[in-house]
């Protein structure tokens, strides 16, 4: 029944990043009746809903007066840089609806998006519009921050001068490498009506001076040469033979001793584990024409028959871990 009726919940959270209730809440904590109104909601049910984020642990009521809890105040206030509701706001605006076509999907394996009605392809639909394209960015940046940090902290990356991330979005892979290690000079490789937004953000984070990008196809031209390439939450958009074309492009960028880093909810290779990364892999089903997530083992395998002489995979956060191969 918990996961059957999974989508009250999922609802009931994706509403209130909508209505802006932790936003409004952030350091102004309020009774229902004036949460209610600061919201614009009607009477009859707005307790329930203020109650369920409380039963949920998003929302804490003391002596009558709701105020976030932590993470939300961290994660879910719209005026924060740690803000991840992006995400959450397109999953509310697109995915919910698209969802209902699971079925239709896993019997057609055709994608459910808006390509299922005709429309252009998702990818393609998106990067012809500009706010857009800039609100999905923004949202792809709050979902990858935690495995950001983690890389930029953790790889070891003392061994190494320059770095590339292709299909770099916003740029946030590229910035928290550059804050964390500034001995390191960076590339943005993504289509060029990204370079605008990826340039803003590099700029706000103060690094222009060594973080660059450059425009290009990653199925049309070979990649930026660097000692790291960096993939992030890239590859399970495709089906598998572009999947070992872009190894093989990484690896061809690479010089001896270089290393490519992947990253995605890396299914466990017993696949029984990581849900997420098993529901991304059918999210990817109803968004793409044959992307699909994959596991360890699988990523290293092709890393191997790309070339990589050494590989292996490391948990970063969450559901996301990162499969590193050397050339």
């Amino acid at each position: 029944m918990q996961v059957g009726s999974g989508f009250w919940s999922s609802k009931t959270l994706l509403t209130a990043v909508e209505l802006q209730v932790f936003t409004q809440l952030a350091g102004r904590p309020a009774d229902a009746e004036t949460l209610r109104h600061r919201l614009g909601l009607h009477s009859r049910s707005a307790r329930d809903f203020f109650d369920a984020l409380v039963s949920f642990g998003f929302l804490e009521r003391e002596d009558g007066l709701y105020s976030n809890s932590p993470d939300a105040d961290l994660f879910l206030d719209k005026n924060k840089p740690s803000y991840i509701g992006g995400i959450l706001e397109m999953l509310n605006a697109r995915l919910y609806r698209f969802w209902d076509g699971l079925t239709t999907g896993l019997r057609t394996g055709l994608p459910q998006n808006e390509a299922a009605s005709g429309g252009a392809h998702f990818f393609h639909a998106l990067y012809a519009d500009p706010e857009r394209l800039k609100q999905f960015l923004t949202a792809m940046t709050g979902v990858s921050r935690g495995a950001n940090l983690a890389i930029a902290e953790n790889f070891p990356w003392s061994r190494y001068r320059t770095f590339a991330d292709i299909g770099a979005a916003q740029g946030d892979l590229a910035a928290q490498i550059a804050l964390a290690n500034p001995h390191l000079t960076g590339t943005g490789f993504d289509l060029p009506q990204t370079g605008p937004i990826f340039q803003d953000y590099i700029r706000d984070n103060g690094l222009s001076d060594r973080v660059h990008f450059l425009p290009g196809d990653f199925f049309q031209q070979p990649l930026p040469k660097a000692d790291v390439i960096l993939m992030g939450h890239i590859l399970h958009d495709w089906d598998l033979a572009q999947k070992k074309h872009l190894i093989r492009a990484a690896y061809d960028a690479l010089p001896e001793g270089g290393a490519f880093i992947a990253y995605d909810a890396i299914i466990d290779d017993d696949r029984r584990h990581n849900a997420f990364g098993l529901l991304m892999s059918l999210n990817m089903l109803i968004e793409t024409p044959g992307g699909f997530d994959y596991t360890g083992a699988d990523c290293t395998a092709w890393m191997e028959e790309a070339g990589f002489r050494f590989t292996y995979v490391q948990h970063l956060t969450g559901p996301d871990s990162m499969v590193v191969g050397i050339k």
